[in-house]
């Protein structure tokens, strides 16, 4: 009997051994190409709920505008003395799409709560000195704003 993760697999694993790909050398003209071994699926998938640790900043070029802001998140946790502490992890936010852009600088405050839907990436910054730091940042793909009553 067959689990449903392999009948799932069983469904996305290529059916040729070959795939025909267009050649720009000389038009019409198609040559064989092995098919991949094996095709994998992956999922980058961040959902952040916390708040807005500064007012969003628009950087980037006229051309290639950015809006980039922060958003702490709390972690709460108990010694086994009994006394409760708590740790903040601050996220580095990076909107790309153009609507979402132009509501974040509108709407989106410091201290307001919000949640984050995007994926996680990893580059590298040059500081003030020219100097490259690794850097990790949370691409939105969807962002909700919360009102406080």
């Amino acid at each position: 009997m067959f689990s449903l993760l392999t009948k799932v697999r069983a469904v996305v694993r290529p059916k040729f051994a070959t795939q025909l790909r267009f050649v720009q050398s000389e038009p019409k003209e198609y040559k064989e190409f092995p098919a991949p071994a094996r095709v994998e699926k992956s999922v980058n998938t961040v959902t952040l709920l916390g708040r807005v640790g500064a007012d969003p900043q628009l950087k980037g070029t006229t051309d290639h505008p950015v809006v980039v802001f922060s958003v702490a998140t709390h972690t709460n946790y108990k010694y086994e003395s009994g006394d409760w502490a708590q740790r903040t992890d601050w996220h580095r936010i990076i909107v790309f799409r153009p609507n979402l852009r132009e509501l974040v600088m509108e709407y989106l405050k410091k201290g307001q709560r919000t949640m984050i839907q995007g994926k996680i990436t990893y580059g590298e910054i040059k500081d003030q000195e020219g100097n490259q730091k690794p850097s990790c940042s949370i691409v939105a793909d969807d962002i909700i704003f919360f009102r406080e009553t």
